[in-house]
Formats: structure tokens, sequence, C-alpha cells
């Protein structure tokens, strides 16, 4: 029986056969504009630059990028071969390197066009190039509708979870960061689960970090959460260990953007330092992801590498500076050992 999904009050897509639109998130949550992708260049910088983030996301975006570069090479008149799709690839990859699920999205769309062009002549393959954009242009939506698919289940075992280990009525949560629907393909994973649960009435507030520097918290969190009508406040990053000390918060929820073989996870900066609060004051810290963010290839999270990003996103603020000219240091992402975490929760179950 198919699922009736729910869906999410803003989605960061709109796709076509020769472009896809993206949501730009720098200009949320005071203006909707939409960028408009023609080719896999565009996508790459609508990625780098975060027009599009959230590891699920940026693998959809990764996947239609790889669809518009075939879609342009054919369209050209000029020959595909495994060559040229696996240098797209790579290029995509590089975008946002912590994250795995690109990585994962761009090898289904190289395993799609391998399948129909190895072994066949320049010719055959232009012959055969309508099948070829088709079989790619379905992957790609593949892709996207199985994340929707994912975030449910992530959501639905999120809260059954807690709804089982918590019992109280309603839970006050605290979350990092945007893990909703503007960072997936559907409702949301960490964000997606809390949407459930105030579904069912469970939800008593939601604290909402900032999430320095890029302020994903402020300006898009707790945009989504106003548009789903989730009650949430608004903290400062360096706010979160007091609220646990007053006990404020009921568990902490995040998502991923790698997840080692021993469970170390790579996450928006500050992640880490929300474990160690939690773990002092015995708040359950949950990750909660899709499976195609966990990197079985890496043992430790010290294998993990790690973006660091332009200092203006630490110095200045709509172009405008906050900072006098000094040295930065701008990693994106930390690391949250194993140790640190209550439960690691997916799509088909818990860790």
């Amino acid at each position: 029986m198919k699922i009736k999904l729910p869906q999410p009050k803003v989605a960061p897509f709109k796709v076509t056969r020769d472009k896809v639109l993206i949501l730009n998130q720098l200009l949320l949550p005071h203006e909707i504009k939409w960028a408009e992708c023609q080719n896999h260049n565009e996508v790459y910088d609508a990625i780098k630059k975060m027009y599009v983030r959230g590891a699920p996301a940026i693998a959809i975006a990764a996947a239609y990028g790889f669809y518009l570069a075939t879609w342009n090479r054919i369209n050209q008149e000029k020959s595909i071969n495994l060559k040229f799709l696996e240098s797209i690839k790579k290029k995509l990859d590089s975008a946002r390197p912590t994250a795995i699920n690109p990585a994962r999205a761009t090898e289904k769309m190289l395993g799609v066009a391998s399948a129909l062009i190895a072994n066949k002549t320049p010719k055959e393959i232009k012959a055969d190039s309508v099948s070829l954009l088709l079989n790619l242009f379905n992957k790609a939506v593949d892709i996207h509708q199985d994340d929707a698919l994912r975030c449910y289940n992530i959501g639905k075992n999120t809260m059954n979870h807690v709804k089982k280990l918590i019992s109280k009525k309603s839970y006050q949560i605290l979350t990092h960061c945007n893990t909703g629907s503007l960072a997936t393909g559907g409702i949301g994973t960490a964000l997606g689960a809390i949407r459930l649960l105030n579904d069912e009435n469970r939800v008593s507030q939601v604290y909402v970090d900032e999430t320095r520097p890029y302020l994903q918290g402020s300006r898009l969190t707790a945009f989504e959460l106003i548009k789903e009508k989730i009650p949430s406040t608004l903290i400062v990053d360096s706010q979160a260990g007091f609220l646990m000390q007053k006990q404020m918060i009921d568990f902490v929820i995040v998502g991923a953007d790698r997840i080692t073989k021993r469970g170390d996870v790579a996450n928006k900066i500050g992640t880490y330092m929300l474990s160690v609060l939690a773990k002092e004051h015995k708040v359950p810290f949950y990750v909660v992801a899709p499976k195609s963010t966990f990197d079985l290839t890496l043992n430790k999270g010290i294998e993990i590498p790690i973006e660091e990003r332009d200092s203006k996103e630490i110095t200045h603020v709509k172009g405008i500076a906050i900072a006098p000219k000094i040295k930065t240091l701008n990693y994106s992402f930390d690391i949250t050992p194993r140790e640190n975490i209550t439960a690691i929760i997916h799509e088909d179950g818990i860790y």
C-alpha cells in the first residue's frame, strides 16, 4: 500500500526537463527568490554558495546537476562518454566535501549512465540519447522522492522511540542548524520528527539554536517552525547549556552530514559542544539521519574531511562588517564521538 506522505510547507526545488530552480536560502526568511540552474556548473555554484544546503538536499541537487550536464552535452551535439560523466561527478561531489550523500547520489546517476553507454560506439550512444536522458531524469526524480519517504520513516522511528523512552505528555526539545524540508526532499530528518510529534500534540516547545556562523537556525529552522505552526523559541547558541541546567530540555535532536562505522558523527559546527553539555546534564542526545549518511569506509570521526569556509561568514552579516580585520578560523562542521550520543535513528531502525 502506498503511503500518503505529509507535505512540507516549503521546499527547496522546482524541477523541469531542462532546468532546476533552487530556492536561494541565503535570502530567507525575508525574501523568496529562486536561482535558475540550467547546467551543472550553476548547480555546483548553488551548492558551493549554500543556496541549497543540508546533506540530503545537496545530494538531490547534485543528481539533477548530473542530469543537466548530460542534457546540455547532448543538445550541444557533443559526444557522451564515461570519462566526461566521471568528471561531472567529481566536480559536483567536491562542492561540499564533508557530506557523503552527494557522492552517493552521483554514483547512482553514473551507474544508470554506465549501464546504458558502456561498450557502445559514439554513434550508438547518440542514436539512443533520448533513452539516456529519460533514464537519468527518472533516476534523479527517484532519488528526490526516495528521500521524502526516508524522511517520513525516520520521523516515525524517532517519534516512537522518544514516546517509549521519555514518559511525558509533551516535550521541550532543543535542535541545532536546519534539518527540515529546506534541507531534504521531504518533511526533514530531525525537524521532520518534531513535526510528527507536534501533529500528535506532543511538543510544548522547540528551542532553536541560532547556529553561527551562517544562522541556519534563526533564518531557516525558525522560518519552517513558524510555517508549520509549531511552538518555538529562538536562543543564542551559548544559551543551550543554561537551559539544560534549568531542566528546560527533555532531549536534543540534530541531523548529520556523515556518520562513521563506529558511530562518530560530523554535523554543523556547534553540535559537539551540545553533546558535551547534554552528557553532563544527562539529557538524551539523538542524531537523526538517512542511511545514505553512513560512511562505512571510515572508522573514526577524525578521518572525515572537514570543510573550512570563507572568513566573511564570521566577520560580515549581509555584507556589513561586524568585526575588525583579524585572522579567522571557520570550520563548517565538527565531530561528535559516539560516546556522547544516546542513539542514531535512521529510516530502518535505531543504533
